[in-house]
């Protein structure tokens, strides 16, 4: 695959950013496209490696070495077949994965890996461009009707899945516009959401019929979309935030990371939101969560006009290489600096915060936080302790929870009978993605908790096949590993 000597010959090399002053004076994508020549270069560093463990790190099953190699050739038209035959959205993936494929790389032991996920990227985007991208509508239908509930790309996947199998699908979505999570909670710096758009024309076009502001549960009765179709998939996600439980909480000016990131959204489309504005400008903000939400608010924060940013850490400092215990292909726990990150941001790691402190009127004006350390014990949890006489003061007026999603919201898997773990997340099995109750499929974060984007397409295509063998005793879908290559 690629050039044989091509790991030899070239350098990594990634895309580049616009500078820090230039982008965080507006929303859009700021990467620099590389030129077709050095993609090429790129695609060529694939080492025909004999076992590619990229596969072991990517939970679709792509064929990454297949792909890479089209591209090395100038055979874009037959990387994007090979791409879309394993992954429906390559351009949300080619955005916004944090490619364990590349962390699973061979190259990876001693030097870069392959750039694959910009190579995916600008797969998908030579494929839109060049017209590739094709509704495929199927020649017959089976007259059964589908519902699958929640528009990120679980759902997303598992509705062009069923629709390819010839089924009637509808896909109800709470919010105003079509995408959950890609589109209110994402920041647009990352994926502008024509990206999403334009791929919700093609869905469209084959078939799939979407109904928006339709909180099933809620303003529309999950009898009636029981009565009216053969299956249902939820794929609602884990939208239950995690809680800080500590004084002053309450204050005006504390928030949850997907509220703050979820109103910005709107705003720049224009789009009302009833809740009070949340805003950075002017302000002192501290981001408590490392992770990618964590990294989205900081860089949200700087386009707002934030005074300040800083991100708390409760882990400690990771290495920057891999550590003994975390070796190659597995993923790594090491130190990773996004661009968000870069475009200001100061970073404490080792703390903990104590208290939120407000003034006479009940505004946040600052936090307590004391340093922390971890101790471990073999065969015992990590045990986090403080140390004493490290309180301190910082000054604070926006305080932004990105401390991840404890499961799943309880109100559709009650009425519905279903069972739930300790997290509340669905109980579906793994074997088959159904529920206890028979004809109801569950997939993505609903029924593995937080987790990738990338995991939620695998899952919503892996549920898809289930759901058609239940409806028709057997199914032509693929299954992982199974690419169904002429599909676009």
């Amino acid at each position: 695959m690629g050039k044989i000597t091509g790991f030899l010959e070239f350098k990594s090399k990634s895309e580049d950013y616009e500078p820090v002053e230039k982008r965080v004076e507006n929303y859009k994508e700021f990467t620099v496209k590389l030129k077709e020549s050095e993609l090429k270069d790129q695609g060529a560093r694939c080492m025909d490696c004999g076992i590619p463990f990229c596969h072991s790190g990517c939970p679709l099953g792509n064929l990454i070495p297949d792909f890479n190699d089209a591209v090395y050739q100038g055979k874009w038209q037959k990387a994007a077949e090979i791409l879309h035959g394993t992954n429906n959205f390559p351009e949300f993936t080619g955005r916004l994965c944090p490619a364990p494929c590349e962390e699973a790389c061979v190259l990876n032991i001693n030097e870069d890996p392959v750039t694959i996920e910009n190579i995916e990227k600008n797969i998908a985007e030579e494929a839109f461009k060049n017209g590739w991208v094709k509704p495929q509508i199927p020649e017959h239908r089976t007259g059964k009707k589908v519902a699958v509930i929640g528009s990120g790309p679980a759902g997303l996947a598992a509705a062009q899945q069923l629709n390819r199998a010839g089924h009637e699908v509808t896909v109800y979505e709470r919010d105003e516009k079509v995408g959950g999570l890609l589109r209110y909670g994402i920041p647009d710096f990352k994926m502008e959401k024509n990206v999403i758009d334009r791929r919700l024309e093609v869905l469209e076009q084959e078939g799939i019929k979407f109904i928006t502001n339709a909180h099933v549960g809620k303003n529309i009765a999950i009898e009636e979309v029981k009565l009216n179709h053969d299956s249902i998939v939820l794929c609602g996600g884990a939208t239950i935030n995690r809680q800080l439980p500590i004084k002053g909480a309450h204050l005006k000016g504390v928030h949850q990371a997907m509220d703050f990131l979820s109103q910005n959204n709107r705003r720049v489309d224009g789009l009302k939101f009833s809740e009070n504005e949340i805003s950075a400008k002017g302000k002192n903000v501290v981001v408590i969560g490392g992770g990618d939400t964590g990294s989205d608010c900081i860089g949200t924060s700087f386009r707002q006009g934030a005074e300040s940013v800083l991100n708390f850490e409760i882990l400690k400092k990771a290495s920057v290489d891999r550590t003994a215990d975390q070796p190659w292909p597995y993923w790594p726990m090491k130190l990773r600096t996004t661009s968000s990150h870069a475009e200001g941001a100061e970073r404490e790691w080792s703390i903990s915060t104590k208290e939120f402190l407000g003034d006479a009127q009940g505004n946040l004006v600052g936090l307590i936080t004391t340093e922390v350390e971890w101790t471990h014990k073999l065969g015992e949890r990590p045990l986090l302790e403080e140390i004493p006489g490290t309180d301190k003061r910082w000054d604070c007026d926006l305080a932004l929870l990105a401390l991840g999603f404890t499961g799943s919201e309880t109100t559709l898997a009650e009425q519905l009978g279903l069972k739930m773990d300790a997290r509340t997340n669905i109980h579906a099995s793994v074997n088959d993605y159904q529920s206890n109750v028979p004809g109801i499929f569950v997939a993505g974060d609903m029924r593995r908790g937080q987790s990738l984007i990338v995991w939620a397409i695998s899952e919503g295509r892996e549920a898809a096949y289930y759901v058609d063998k239940y409806l028709m005793g057997t199914s032509e879908l693929p299954l992982k590993g199974e690419g169904d290559l002429p599909r676009i």
